[in-house]
């Protein structure tokens, strides 16, 4: 793949937010963490995990505690990415918290570009009552979740959403 064959595919990736009800295979799930796990993390702790929720009552469960969003419930597949502060702290100490909460979000991105390599949808949702998605999933208290990944195969054709161009995010030696 040529750099401008990688900035198309960035490009035809956008978030999905209807899905079939087909099952993402279990092979396609350990494809999806084995991809994830090639991500840059802080002193190569990896201080993330992933909850992968394929219960249609826990789905349910965790689109009530992302503030109703229908998506979470309908997508076959919820992967939820949680920094897991204890990994990162053991080297780091408070700072870690920190470096875990990157961790579980660089993850979180080789996710979802993992998912469009192989032809699945996916929307990265932030909004959410962590402590309710912490009780839904009894969660350790030294792990924090980060974003619920929806995944499966898109309804529809994906909706492209304007960009700002590039070059209003770059500022050159100081702001």
């Amino acid at each position: 793949m040529d750099s401008s064959e990688f900035r198309e595919f960035l490009r035809s990736r956008s978030s999905v937010r209807e899905f079939t009800p087909d099952p993402v295979p279990e092979d396609r799930i350990r494809w999806l963490l084995t991809c994830a796990s090639t991500a840059p993390s802080a002193g190569n702790l990896e201080a993330w995990d992933v909850v992968a929720v394929t219960d249609p009552e826990v789905r349910e469960a965790l689109a009530e505690a992302a503030l109703s969003q229908p998506h979470v419930a309908a997508a076959p597949l919820v992967l939820v990415v949680c920094a897991n502060y204890v990994r990162s702290m053991s080297r780091y100490g408070e700072r870690g918290i920190l470096y875990a909460v990157e961790d579980a979000t660089i993850a979180c991105t080789y996710l979802m570009l993992s998912a469009h390599a192989a032809g699945l949808a996916s929307c990265w949702t932030g909004a959410f009552d962590e402590g309710e998605v912490e009780k839904i999933l009894d969660l350790p208290p030294h792990v924090r979740p980060i974003a619920l990944l929806a995944v499966g195969r898109g309804r529809g054709a994906a909706e492209r959403t304007g960009r700002m161009p590039a070059e209003d995010h770059l500022h050159t030696d100081e702001w």
